[in-house]
């Protein structure tokens, strides 16, 4: 009988250890780890991603070729240079021998009508920012997805840590069931009760390891990095979580700081300037140039040498089709105008429903996150206190005890789950919203 107490005694002081480490009021402070360097903080990674990423780096190239495109756009066309003999004779092939024969020399130059290379150069300038702010966006979306994956391997980690940790007090459980069984104050169903709960925590952990795995290749190859490197996070984070701004104020700031809305108000004003093209090619372009006839041999008349020709001329097009190009041409433009705004009202709405549903997830979530943390798991954490306590001097069977063990590691499991929840809303938010939720928004949450 002294070897049962020594064994309960042993059991609780393991439940009531294991129940400190989860309540322990300094939980906004990350632990020291030994090796530093091996563990992977959520802003190195985002770092990582954002100098690594192949994705990202495709769409800086491109927003840096539109950017190469306004000055060739705006530049008048290249001059053209003609050489050539006029009115050679073909019977002696001599240039001295006619009077017109000549070595011309000419040179051309095409000159749109004036605004059409201005007009142009900004529709490819207003081009180039739209690309430019796609950069941007497809870094915001890079961030949030890294963050996802990144609280998605936390939650995880700390989900086979209470694994863990719950295992080894079932193998409590069955080493005490097994010795009361044996001094003939228990029974052998409480024993094989606890041993198909401890093959039930095995499966769920196997569920969780292959969940990591997957987890830990998508966040690789985020990070540019090959799928099977193993990625170490630290074992807490600071647990706080902000109020945020009214949903209002999100949209607001949403329709200013979004990339993608300013990147459809470029397109919009790209769009526009090819509206104001298409108005001036109802005007005519230019072409001047000039050439210089070198003549050979002596005038037979003057008995002098013949004197060299000069010609000047200008030339330009003649925009009568109109009905069947201009006018068209005119209508395709402004009908793009329209369909671009209409993508802005569209991505807008998008964009605040995004909002919304982030701010919807994260409030739900952080108060569920509270809930668990200052209600549900400290009851629950003194039902199994009370018990196990009811255990020793069989008062609670072996099933409520197991069954209120199972309950807290759920609640626990379930905590964890709603803190990295809200932590991945809260980067979903910031993506939809364009920008960091900085001080100058959140107030800080006093209850926390």
């Amino acid at each position: 009988m002294n070897y049962l107490s020594q064994s309960i005694s042993v059991l609780l002081a393991f439940i009531l250890l294991s129940q400190a480490a989860f309540a322990e009021p300094n939980l906004n402070v990350a632990r020291e780890v030994q090796h530093a360097g091996d563990i992977l903080s959520l802003a190195e990674a985002e770092h990582i991603a954002v100098s690594d990423n192949f994705g990202l780096a495709s769409m800086a190239s491109r927003a840096k070729a539109f950017a190469e495109i306004p000055p060739q756009v705006g530049t008048l066309p290249d001059p053209h240079l003609s050489l050539g003999v006029v009115s050679l004779p073909v019977d002696t092939f001599s240039i001295t021998q006619e009077n017109m024969t000549q070595m011309r020399v000419g040179l051309s130059q095409e000159i749109p009508f004036p605004g059409k290379l201005q007009a142009k150069e900004e529709a490819a300038q207003f081009e180039a920012e739209s690309a430019s702010y796609d950069v941007v966006e497809s870094r915001l979306r890079l961030v949030r997805n890294v963050n996802i994956a990144w609280w998605n391997l936390f939650y995880l980690d700390r989900a086979l840590e209470i694994v863990t940790r719950n295992q080894e007090l079932l193998r409590q459980f069955i080493r005490i069931a097994e010795t009361k069984y044996t001094v003939g104050e228990g029974l052998q169903q409480d024993v094989l009760l606890a041993q198909v709960e401890l093959s039930k925590l095995l499966d769920v952990e196997i569920q969780f390891v292959g969940a990591r795995k997957g987890e830990e290749s998508r966040l690789n190859a985020l990070l540019n990095r090959p799928a099977l490197e193993t990625i170490r996070l630290p074992e807490m984070v600071n647990q706080s979580l902000p109020v945020l701004p009214a949903e209002a104020e999100l949209h607001q700031i949403a329709s200013q700081e979004r990339p993608l809305l300013a990147s459809q108000g470029e397109r919009i004003h790209a769009a526009m300037k090819r509206v104001d093209l298409a108005e001036l090619d109802y005007y005519p372009d230019f072409k001047i140039g000039g050439a210089w006839g070198g003549r050979s041999g002596v005038n037979p008349v003057s008995r002098q040498s013949r004197a060299d020709l000069a010609s000047l001329g200008i030339s330009f097009n003649l925009p009568i089709f109109t009905s069947s190009k201009q006018d068209r041409a005119l209508e395709q433009r402004k009908a793009n105008v329209e369909k671009e705004r209409f993508a802005l009202q569209d991505a807008t709405q998008s964009v605040w429903a995004e909002a919304s549903t982030s701010l919807a997830d994260y409030t739900r979530t952080k108060q569920q996150a509270s809930l668990f943390k200052t209600g549900i798991i400290p009851q629950a954490s003194q039902t199994v206190d009370s018990m196990l306590a009811g255990y020793q001097v069989n008062k609670v069977d072996f099933l409520n005890l197991v069954r209120s063990q199972i309950t807290l590691y759920n609640y626990e499991t379930l905590y964890w789950r709603a803190l990295t929840g809200a932590r991945q809303s809260l980067a979903r938010l910031e993506a939809a919203i364009g920008q960091t939720i900085s001080k100058k928004l959140v107030k800080e949450n006093i209850n926390e």
